[in-house]
């Protein structure tokens, strides 16, 4: 986890530190470690990184140039409108993929500003091939197959369709074959040699590309899994790629908010909205500048915790938009005082611990995080 104090920092973002409720510090160190940790996992393969969501809520302005200086010559983002305004950020021999691929009428800008669709049915394919056509050229793109999740891809009948076309491919340029496990975080379900079976089966009637599959949880799997590019994502923001072993990322993100009250409530007092939460004994209670607008869910309160160094401290009643309060009886009244700051995210308490206090996913924290906070982006 990055210091605040001594850490060297690379930039600042969004509101000024002293006006700003909350401190959201992003170690740019730990990501392109964390990228290196998966690319040398996954040798032999080409190591993309997905920066989609703004680097899954972290800044893809700041992050990606990052990543590319570990390496990282291929880039996945969701929109046309992320690949726009990614492509300042990098070299303009760096690759852009756009995984939803455009929608009708948005081709042109894939091909004005450098961007490579994943072609995911039929009908982007015929929208793609006739952008070609008008051209007078190939144009890149990849194509992505449905081995079982349902959600995005070419199905087999889609396949037979295409095969069947007079023009079929003509015109289009592939240089990716994808598809997405849908269990690969559980490194026990068969779903997952399953769909690579599925995939090799399908790659098997188009003409040859590189093959990917892995996102992050994947590449975990082994190397039956990596084929000729992985595309790691949450695992490069600090994510644990399954929860059968220890977390081999580095942590990323260190969120520190302010106190910005507190006082003293006793058994006939209540706590927020609600009055949810009734001492039976005097506490010291802190109201914080964190809430629900900031990424913390309203039910998180049951089992979360802000923390002052290694000192748990149990955040109590229901979460506001903008706020929380944080029972600090047990804590160094010199250290809680208005102004003081609590990590919400940090050494002791990473975005996987948030996200099981949640019930949730360290991917759903990550990208819910906000705009309020000053951002340090910091790196040694």
């Amino acid at each position: 986890m990055p210091h605040c104090t001594s850490a060297p920092r690379l930039s600042d973002a969004g509101w000024p530190r002293a006006r700003a409720g909350a401190t959201l510090t992003i170690d740019l160190d730990a990501i392109r470690a964390n990228y290196r940790t998966v690319r040398d996992l996954a040798a032999g393969a080409e190591c993309a990184a997905v920066v989609k969501a703004d680097a899954y809520g972290l800044g893809a302005a700041q992050v990606a140039p990052a990543l590319e200086q570990a390496g990282a010559r291929t880039f996945f983002v969701a929109h046309v409108d992320e690949g726009i305004a990614l492509r300042p950020h990098i070299a303009p021999t760096s690759r852009i993929f756009i995984l939803h691929g455009p929608l009708a009428g948005a081709e042109a800008d894939c091909v004005r500003h450098d961007l490579i669709p994943v072609l995911n049915s039929v009908e982007q394919i015929r929208d793609w091939r006739t952008l070609a056509h008008g051209l007078g050229r190939t144009l890149p793109a990849a194509v992505q197959l449905d081995t079982g999740m349902s959600r995005f891809g070419l199905s087999e009948q889609d396949l037979a369709g295409i095969d069947a076309a007079p023009d079929g491919w003509r015109g289009i340029d592939r240089r990716l074959v994808m598809s997405h496990l849908a269990c690969a975080d559980d490194p026990s379900d068969p779903a997952s040699a399953r769909q690579r079976d599925h995939l090799l089966a399908m790659r098997a009637r188009l003409p040859a590309a590189p093959l990917s599959l892995s996102a992050s949880s994947g590449i975990f799997l082994g190397r039956d899994f990596h084929f000729d590019l992985v595309r790691p994502g949450a695992a490069l923001y600090g994510v644990a790629p399954n929860d059968s072993a220890p977390n081999p990322m580095r942590p990323v993100v260190r969120l520190q908010a302010r106190i910005l009250q507190t006082r003293t409530v006793g058994p006939r007092d209540g706590v927020g909205y609600g009055l949810t939460y009734r001492p039976t004994s005097a506490r010291r209670i802190a109201t914080i500048a964190a809430g629900y607008a900031d990424g913390f869910m309203r039910h998180a309160a049951r089992d979360g915790r802000a923390w002052l160094g290694t000192q748990a401290l149990p955040i109590v009643g229901r979460i506001s938009m903008d706020s929380m309060a944080v029972d600090i009886t047990d804590a160094p009244e010199s250290l809680t005082a208005p102004g003081a700051m609590l990590d919400l995210l940090g050494p002791q308490h990473g975005v996987d611990d948030v996200a099981r206090a949640a019930g949730t996913i360290g991917y759903e924290i990550l990208t819910s995080l906000g705009h309020r906070y000053h951002r340090a982006y910091e790196a040694i």
